[in-house]
Order: structure tokens, then sequence, then C-alpha cells
């Protein structure tokens, strides 16, 4: 471990993220232009699972898991999704559902308080809405060093292209 710098100044430099100096996209996946789905994401640390090229994280030097904040008006949070990645919710304002598709294709959700947890795994078709009456914001980790891309049932996709965004063959948004 001698080759890595802990140093106060690397330590404040590369791996402290300060809320306050957060750089939220509107554009983190397709799904942010189709109504009820508005939200503004920052990534943390690492790059997630994401569909914005131009969005970087705040803490780059990352490994097995990555970090990052959601932002919803009420009613509004990520459609029906799926990834090859667990991942953990944690709302930190606000009542958030946490929702998926249980083995019968029937749609759950567990309404999450503040400071709750719940951890989704790889596989499983999951969403998530802010429940409360303001502004919410959710804490996100996903595992893996590579979170993979997001996989969304057609009729979003349709939705989004409508609103005028697609997803390129990398996997990135683009206007469609």
């Amino acid at each position: 471990m001698a080759d890595q710098d802990f140093s106060k100044e690397h330590m404040l430099s590369a791996r402290v993220a300060r809320f306050k100096d957060r750089n939220p996209t509107k554009k983190m996946f397709v799904d942010c232009a189709v109504d009820g789905h508005e939200r503004e994401i920052s990534m943390v640390i690492g790059p997630g699972v994401n569909e914005d090229p131009a969005h970087n994280p705040a803490i780059t030097d990352y490994k097995d898991f990555s970090v990052g904040m959601i932002e919803a008006p009420p009613g509004n949070g990520a459609s029906l999704h799926i990834h090859d990645t667990i991942e953990v919710f944690m709302p930190l304002k606000g009542n958030w559902g946490i929702y998926w598709l249980d083995n019968d294709g029937n749609e759950q959700e567990a309404l999450l308080a503040p400071w709750d947890v719940v951890s989704v795994p790889p596989g499983c078709w999951r969403g998530f809405r802010n429940r409360s009456d303001e502004e919410g914001v959710l804490f996100a980790i996903n595992g893996g060093t590579d979170s993979g891309r997001v996989k969304w049932p057609q009729e979003m996709l349709d939705a989004a292209a409508a609103k005028g965004l697609t997803l390129g063959e990398d996997g990135f948004i683009q206007d469609a």
C-alpha cells in the first residue's frame, strides 16, 4: 500500500464529494424524458449504470461498486428496468416506493421512509418513485466495477423516442 497517496490534500481533492458541489444531470437515463420519470442524478463514486456519456462522477477511483444520488419531484422516479447488478436504495429525504415485478409478473411495492434500506437483486425488474409531497432524495448503490447497461421495456423506449431521446448502439443517450 506504500504506492498510494493518503495525504490530506489528495484525500480532499480525489476522495471527498461535497453535496453542495454535485453536478446533476437530467439526462442520465432515456426514461428521464418521459412524464412521471423526471429526476436529477449525481454520480458520487464511479459511473454506475449510466446512459449520459457527459456525466462524470465526483470520485473517479472506484472498484466493485458505485454510488449515486437521485433527486425527484413528487410522483417521479425511474421506470421499470432491469440490469445485471445488485442495487441498494436508501431514502435520505421523503418517502419512496421501490417497485418490482414478482415471479408472476405482478407489480409489488415496498414503501421506504428515510434511512430504510432495500437491496434489489440482479435480474429483477425494478423501479422507484418519490411518494412524498415534496422533493425527495434517494441514495443508490450499484454493485460491480462495470455496472453494465439498463434494459428498458420497449414501450418506455418508444415513449422516450417520442420525447426526443433514444439510445445509440453504444448504450448512450442521443437525440432522436
